[in-house]
């Protein structure tokens, strides 16, 4: 089986834990048995080798997400970039040419793209296997999963099947509508979108050569900014004839939300929290070092994260957004393919970061033009390459590097260190790497 996971969002509506680079998906919010917690991401990875350990799963994404994910589910885990954001048509036509041209998927083959971040049963994937055989089979071209609706969502578009049977022909496509006409949809039978499709790796690549011009991979991925932004519903899905859907009565959640996340949050803290016994119907997730105690609350979300802290009652929080959008402070955590770092002081002229390395990861090999940095070893063994000269360093060491020196830091354990950058020009982008 050949499965597409979407890994997009901005990862604004579930901020401060979210940011730019951490988006939804790789919050980690599950509880498991040793005492860690997965993220979305991780949980749906798992699901899906539950139900098909030889299943071929391909992650489409941004260039900013990579590194999270190649921490989340290691440095295997195989991924199409997109080098910029272009919406699903794209991004869809982009990952099958992947797969066929980089990863010699044959046309007759089939392939299911499902998002990165449903909150749902193994059912559901069993469900999205199904969906496979049915595109294999020539069912309809265009295989959906429709959702069995709990209540009339204005938050969803709609498919209008031709019949109330199990797998039936698609009548039409709703808009996502005003609740009373979601009610009046849900009577005729609809069934809400949920964004889960299969199909012929061939079926697609032809309609991508009709509505794009491109040779293959390797040439649309070099014109990719220059194609237009557009949906796959708006570009393939509204307008094609042979297309069918299966229905799905089992668990689904779309947790867009601090409101619907909390629904399925398996207790009511994360971290470091005391909670009184006045407190009802409230969640809190703590990701700081410092204690969190709330009393007398009542139907209130309260997360707290490097990024910032939001106190929201749970109504409220569903329109977080357009705050967020006012917010211009720099990405301050992330997870990447060698650790983490955290930002945890900022002044004009200094940057003062935790970073910790993974055991055998190593940063890349580079310098700074406008900046010197310090690193103040605080536990682990490693080595530093300093313009070209090897050596080991421990707990307890200090680096100087003076602007324009070339270095890299390499984790034989897992390693701390207290990075401190000075200079009157600190960015990002003052970054030149070296083979």
């Amino acid at each position: 089986m050949h499965i597409v996971l979407l890994s997009g969002g901005s990862g604004k509506r579930l901020w401060p834990l979210s940011n730019n680079i951490r988006s939804k998906q790789f919050i980690p919010l599950f509880p498991q048995v040793d005492g860690s917690y997965l993220s979305m991401a991780q949980r749906v990875y798992r699901q899906i080798r539950k139900i098909d350990m030889s299943a071929d799963i391909t992650v489409a994404t941004s260039k900013s997400q990579v590194s999270t994910l190649k921490n989340q589910l290691g440095d295997s885990v195989d991924i199409s970039v997109e080098p910029c954001r272009r919406d699903t048509f794209p991004a869809i036509v982009l990952v099958s040419a992947y797969l066929h041209d980089v990863k010699g998927v044959g046309l007759d083959e089939t392939v299911a793209v499902c998002p990165v971040d449903p909150y749902v049963s193994t059912d559901y994937y069993r469900a999205v296997e199904q969906l496979t055989q049915l595109a294999a089979k020539g069912t309809a071209d265009l295989m959906l999963m429709g959702i069995e609706p709990t209540y009339p969502s204005e938050k969803y578009g709609y498919i209008m099947p031709a019949s109330k049977d199990k797998i039936s022909k698609v009548a039409s496509f709703k808009e996502k509508p005003t609740a009373v006409k979601a009610a009046e949809y849900i009577k005729q039978g609809a069934l809400w979108n949920s964004g889960v499709f299969a199909y012929r790796l061939g079926y697609v690549l032809e309609k991508a050569h009709e509505l794009l011009d491109f040779m293959g991979y390797a040439d649309l991925y070099e014109n990719y900014s220059n194609l237009t932004k557009i949906s796959f519903d708006y570009a393939v899905v509204e307008k094609e004839s042979s297309i069918g859907v299966l229905r799905y009565a089992g668990e689904w959640k779309d947790l867009g939300t601090w409101n619907t996340l909390t629904e399925i949050m398996h207790e009511p803290s994360i971290g470091d929290v005391t909670i009184d016994e006045t407190t009802c119907d409230t969640h809190v997730v703590n990701e700081m070092d410092v204690p969190i105690l709330v009393m007398g609350a009542k139907n209130l979300v309260v997360a707290a994260s490097p990024e910032g802290i939001l106190v929201a009652d749970k109504g409220a929080s569903s329109y977080i957004k357009p705050y967020v959008d006012n917010l211009t402070q720099q990405v301050r955590f992330a997870e990447k393919s060698w650790g983490r770092f955290q930002i945890i002081d900022v002044e004009n002229d200094s940057l003062t970061i935790k970073v910790t390395l993974n055991a055998g990861h190593g940063m890349n090999y580079h310098s700074h033009a406008h900046r010197h940095e310090i690193w103040n070893i605080v536990s682990g063994a490693g080595r530093v390459l300093l313009d070209g000269k090897e050596q080991a360093v421990k707990a307890g060491d200090i680096i100087e590097l003076p602007i324009g020196c070339k270095h890299k830091v390499m984790a034989d354990t897992r390693m701390t260190i207290i990075e401190v950058q000075m200079g009157e020009a600190i960015s990002k982008e003052d970054k030149i790497k070296w083979e």
